[in-house]
């Protein structure tokens, strides 16, 4: 059986993934945490990512998670993602998904 071989290889596997090339071609302020240049928001796509990993993003202060998140909804307003929050602190208190396995028990 023969395999298939990307010559760039990414740590995601799906459609819109950013190769380590591509994340080099990005300027800082596409990044929803700039300093860090962490969750790109470079389309649809990547804004739905962030929002939905916002609360997993480590070694950020306050301050820096609200900047993120106003890059966040002025990317989501730009790419036509529906955001329903009005805080940073709101993002990873309610999955995003209507898959029941993500629900909490009560």
């Amino acid at each position: 059986m023969a395999s298939t071989h990307k010559s760039q290889s990414s740590s995601h596997d799906t459609p819109n993934a950013l190769s380590t090339e591509d994340r080099k071609h990005i300027g800082d302020s596409t990044y929803a945490f700039p300093k860090q240049r962490k969750e790109p928001l470079n389309d649809a796509s990547h804004v739905r990512n962030a929002i939905a990993r916002f609360d997993q993003v480590q070694g950020v202060s306050d301050e820096e998670r609200e900047e993120a998140f106003h890059h966040i909804k002025t990317a989501a307003k730009k790419f036509g993602v529906e955001m329903t929050e009005t805080s940073w602190k709101q993002l990873g208190s309610k999955p995003h998904t209507g898959d029941s396995a993500h629900k909490k028990a009560s």
